[in-house]
Protein backbone atom coordinates (compact mmCIF):
# COMPACT_ATOMS: atom_id res chain seq x y z
CA UNK A 1 0.00 0.00 0.00
CA UNK A 2 2.72 2.57 -0.66
CA UNK A 3 1.85 5.49 -2.31
CA UNK A 4 -1.75 3.39 -3.47
CA UNK A 5 -4.94 5.03 -3.13
CA UNK A 6 -7.13 2.17 -1.76
CA UNK A 7 -10.90 2.83 -1.29
CA UNK A 8 -11.01 2.99 2.38
CA UNK A 9 -8.85 6.12 2.29
CA UNK A 10 -11.59 7.60 -0.31
CA UNK A 11 -13.79 7.29 2.21
CA UNK A 12 -12.33 8.42 5.25
CA UNK A 13 -11.28 11.24 2.64
CA UNK A 14 -14.70 11.58 1.66
CA UNK A 15 -16.12 11.65 4.97
CA UNK A 16 -14.10 14.04 6.15
CA UNK A 17 -14.61 16.54 3.44
CA UNK A 18 -18.78 16.13 3.73
CA UNK A 19 -19.23 16.79 7.49
CA UNK A 20 -16.51 19.57 6.63
CA UNK A 21 -18.61 21.35 4.28
CA UNK A 22 -21.47 20.01 6.98
CA UNK A 23 -20.42 22.21 9.96
CA UNK A 24 -19.44 25.50 7.14
CA UNK A 25 -22.99 25.22 6.71
CA UNK A 26 -23.73 24.56 10.19
CA UNK A 27 -21.71 27.68 10.74
CA UNK A 28 -22.83 29.81 7.90
CA UNK A 29 -26.74 29.16 8.96
CA UNK A 30 -25.19 30.00 12.40
CA UNK A 31 -23.66 33.50 11.32
CA UNK A 32 -26.70 34.54 9.64
CA UNK A 33 -29.02 34.12 12.28
CA UNK A 34 -26.67 36.29 14.60
CA UNK A 35 -25.89 38.51 11.97
CA UNK A 36 -29.55 39.12 12.08
CA UNK A 37 -30.16 39.27 16.16
CA UNK A 38 -27.45 41.51 15.91
CA UNK A 39 -29.39 44.03 13.59
CA UNK A 40 -32.20 43.40 15.90
CA UNK A 41 -30.49 44.22 18.92
CA UNK A 42 -29.12 47.51 16.87
CA UNK A 43 -32.53 48.80 16.02
CA UNK A 44 -33.83 48.18 19.60
CA UNK A 45 -30.69 49.93 21.10
CA UNK A 46 -31.59 52.87 18.76
CA UNK A 47 -35.52 53.23 20.01
CA UNK A 48 -34.06 53.05 23.69
CA UNK A 49 -31.69 55.81 22.45
CA UNK A 50 -34.02 58.26 21.24
CA UNK A 51 -36.48 57.43 24.18
CA UNK A 52 -33.37 58.05 26.54
CA UNK A 53 -33.01 61.51 24.64
CA UNK A 54 -36.57 62.49 24.22
CA UNK A 55 -36.81 61.91 28.18
CA UNK A 56 -33.28 63.29 29.03
CA UNK A 57 -34.59 66.70 27.23
CA UNK A 58 -38.33 66.53 28.92
CA UNK A 59 -36.45 66.61 32.31
CA UNK A 60 -34.17 69.05 31.73
CA UNK A 61 -36.76 71.31 29.96
CA UNK A 62 -38.76 70.50 33.59
CA UNK A 63 -35.62 71.26 35.31
CA UNK A 64 -35.73 75.05 34.04
CA UNK A 65 -39.28 75.66 34.74
CA UNK A 66 -38.92 74.77 38.11
CA UNK A 67 -35.65 76.86 38.41
CA UNK A 68 -38.11 80.00 36.98
CA UNK A 69 -40.71 79.50 39.02
CA UNK A 70 -37.91 79.09 42.13
CA UNK A 71 -36.79 82.15 41.32
CA UNK A 72 -39.84 83.82 40.95
CA UNK A 73 -41.13 83.10 44.70
CA UNK A 74 -37.54 83.72 46.11
CA UNK A 75 -37.64 85.65 49.37
CA UNK A 76 -36.24 88.37 48.01
CA UNK A 77 -38.49 88.65 44.91
CA UNK A 78 -41.72 87.88 46.97
CA UNK A 79 -40.88 90.87 49.91
CA UNK A 80 -40.24 93.26 46.94
CA UNK A 81 -43.33 92.74 45.13
CA UNK A 82 -45.43 92.28 48.72
CA UNK A 83 -44.00 95.74 49.40
CA UNK A 84 -44.90 97.11 45.42
CA UNK A 85 -48.82 95.89 46.18
CA UNK A 86 -48.89 97.49 49.53
CA UNK A 87 -47.99 101.04 47.94
CA UNK A 88 -49.68 100.40 45.36
CA UNK A 89 -53.05 99.76 47.68
CA UNK A 90 -52.22 103.00 50.13
CA UNK A 91 -51.67 105.03 46.67
CA UNK A 92 -54.73 103.73 45.36
CA UNK A 93 -56.47 104.64 48.63
CA UNK A 94 -55.19 108.20 48.18
CA UNK A 95 -56.53 108.33 45.19
CA UNK A 96 -59.95 107.72 46.06
CA UNK A 97 -59.91 109.83 49.14
CA UNK A 98 -58.77 112.64 46.63
CA UNK A 99 -61.89 111.43 44.51
CA UNK A 100 -64.15 111.54 46.92
CA UNK A 101 -63.05 114.87 48.06
CA UNK A 102 -63.31 116.44 44.78
CA UNK A 103 -66.60 115.34 43.94
CA UNK A 104 -67.63 116.70 47.30
CA UNK A 105 -66.68 120.34 45.78
CA UNK A 106 -67.94 119.65 42.89
CA UNK A 107 -71.92 118.57 43.94
CA UNK A 108 -72.21 121.38 46.30
CA UNK A 109 -73.70 123.99 45.95
CA UNK A 110 -72.73 126.47 43.47
CA UNK A 111 -72.34 130.51 44.01
CA UNK A 112 -74.62 132.38 41.57
CA UNK A 113 -73.33 133.12 38.72
CA UNK A 114 -74.64 136.20 36.56
CA UNK A 115 -75.59 135.73 33.00
CA UNK A 116 -73.57 137.95 31.85
CA UNK A 117 -69.97 137.72 31.16
CA UNK A 118 -67.47 141.05 31.54
CA UNK A 119 -64.79 141.79 28.91
CA UNK A 120 -61.66 141.44 30.94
Amino acid sequence: MDGAIDLRLVLTLGGILFSVAGAAAVARLQIKQLADECGELQHLFRKLDARYDKLHTLTETQEQRIDVLAKMNSPDKLEFRNREISRLLADTANALDRVKHLEVMHNTKHPPVSNERRAE
